[in-house]
């Protein structure tokens, strides 16, 4: 599909409380275009909170429930379980939750409802750090980023999430980013069609926490995913799959340096060049780990065993 195709419809609406440059705002607008507004969104205490407006008002024309930091996981299988009981049919069911909420505070809920193969979307909006609440680490946060909490940078690497998810042996894992909203738009509408847990970890840059004109929240994402530092790939039945324009970075030479992506953001102002080629060797095993799980993908191996 193309960018015309897409809904004209708008379900988040103008006047929201976004910061300039918002990331998770237009993943949120790109959500409710690929899904439409039969959707119930669970959202945690996260930068979403406070998007959606104050009471009485709201800037979201779906149903949403505010939950607990570590309650999205559970708060979405009591809808799920909710809806079942009613026989009400069609309705997707969305946790959104930030990386605090997921990769630390929520994945133990998470963790239950995907070995009960609870049937939602579970959507993890990655601005590599508590943005609602200071910018503080998150288990997300990459090595050498600033924090408040990590003010000459944080030391230890970003939790593989996709792939914790992926341990769980459900149907469907995806990375995404919404520089490329058709990959984000088509991975969404496949994830509704598929039972079980879906899972699709998405990177939304954030001018506040990485210190970036508020102009180049595109760009960055962008140089994320060409630098290789952010892959997009999806686990469809155990099979992985590289897709546009990662697909064509397992050769080297196509990927940008990363110092290219990390220079343009003020919370890698105290990166070393040691500290960069260390990143930068870390992407590198990385792809070489991309390289091996394609190759079997193109026999009948999964990750989860033969097919």
């Amino acid at each position: 599909m193309t960018i015309k195709e897409l809904s004209k419809e708008e379900y988040l609406l103008k006047g929201h409380a976004a910061c300039a440059g918002c990331g998770p705002s237009i993943a949120l607008r790109l959500l409710f275009k690929a899904l439409g507004n039969n959707v119930i969104l669970v959202v945690p205490a996260c930068c979403t909170t406070v998007i959606q407006g104050t009471y009485p008002y709201t800037s979201f024309a779906v149903p949403l429930q505010n939950i607990l930091f570590e309650s999205t996981a559970a708060a979405a299988s009591g809808i799920v379980a909710a809806l079942r009981q009613r026989k009400l049919e069609g309705t997707t069911v969305v946790g959104w939750a930030g990386d605090g909420g997921t990769v630390d505070i929520g994945i133990q809920a998470l963790s239950g409802a995907a070995e009960r193969k609870t049937d939602f979307i579970y959507i993890c909006y990655d601005n590599e750090a508590y943005g609602n609440t200071g910018m503080q680490r998150s288990g997300a946060t990459p090595y050498g980023a600033w924090t408040t909490t990590t003010p000459s940078g944080k030391r230890e690497r970003k939790k593989d999430m996709p792939l914790i998810m992926a341990a769980h042996r459900i149907l469907y894992v995806a990375t995404a980013c919404p520089s490329f909203p058709i990959d984000f738009v088509n991975k969404l509408r496949k994830a509704k069609d598929i039972e079980g847990t879906k899972y699709i970890h998405i990177l939304t840059p954030c001018p506040t926490g990485w210190r970036y004109d508020t102009s180049k929240t595109v760009e960055l994402g962008r140089l994320a995913v060409q630098t290789g530092l952010w892959a997009l790939y999806e686990i469809e039945y155990g099979k992985f799959k590289l897709n546009p324009p990662s697909d064509r970075l397992v050769d080297e030479a196509k990927r940008k340096p990363i110092k290219e992506y990390l220079t343009l953001q003020g919370r890698f102002r105290n990166l070393t060049e040691e500290d960069i080629g260390q990143i930068q060797k870390w992407v590198d095993e990385d792809w070489e780990r991309y390289r091996k799980l394609t190759s079997n993908s193109t026999s009948d191996s999964t990750l989860y065993g033969k097919t």
